[in-house]
C-alpha cells in the first residue's frame, strides 16, 4: 500500500479497539488526519487503550486545510469526512481510509479518489505479516461496537483465506 493516507476518524477508532493502530504506520508512508477529524477523537471522551495513546502518537500528522471544503461536502456529509476528502486532494494523497458508505462512494465517485476500508487495511496487514486472524480482529471491532455489515466481512474473510 505505502504512500500518502488520509484517514477518519472511524478507522482509528476501529485499530484502537484492536488496539493495533500500529498496523496504519507500517502500511503507509504518511498518516494524515484533517483538524476535524483530530478534534471529533479528543472531543469524543477517549475510552478504550488505544485512543488513550492516541495524543503519544507522533507519526499520525494532523494538517490544516489550506481552503475550505467544497460546498458539496460541507452539505453531504460531516465535518470530519469533508475534511478527510478535501485534505486528500489537497495532498493528492495514495488513499482515503473511511468505513461510512456515503463518504466513500462521494470520495471515490466524484473526486476519483481511491478509497479503502478497515477491512482491506486488515487483509493487506495479514498479508504483510502483520496480523494473523482477519476474522478475530473484525469480530474485534464488532464486538467493541464498531459497525462493520455482515456482506463486508465474508468479502474480506474470502480475502483473507486466499493469502
Amino acid at each position: 500500500m505505502n504512500g500518502k493516507m488520509i484517514c477518519n476518524t472511524g478507522p482509528l477508532i476501529a485499530f484502537s479497539m484492536i488496539d493495533r493502530i500500529d498496523i496504519l504506520r507500517h502500511l503507509f508512508k504518511l498518516i494524515a488526519v484533517p483538524e476535524a477529524v483530530h478534534k471529533e477523537i479528543l472531543e469524543g471522551g477517549i475510552t478504550n487503550v488505544g485512543l488513550a495513546n492516541y495524543r503519544k502518537i507522533k507519526w499520525i500528522k494532523v494538517k490544516t486545510l489550506s481552503s475550505p471544503a467544497d460546498p458539496l461536502l460541507e452539505t453531504s456529509l460531516d465535518s470530519g469526512e469533508a475534511a478527510v476528502i478535501e485534505l486528500a486532494r489537497e495532498l493528492n494523497a495514495n488513499f482515503v481510509l473511511i468505513d461510512e458508505r456515503k463518504a466513500r462512494k462521494i470520495a471515490r465517485t466524484v473526486y476519483g479518489l481511491h478509497v479503502i476500508g478497515s477491512a482491506r487495511v486488515l487483509v493487506e496487514a495479514k498479508r504483510r505479516g502483520l496480523l494473523r486472524n482477519v476474522g478475530a480482529a473484525l469480530q474485534a471491532m464488532r464486538d467493541g461496537g464498531y459497525w462493520i455489515g455482515d456482506s463486508i466481512v465474508d468479502v474480506t474473510l474470502k480475502k483473507a483465506e486466499e493469502i
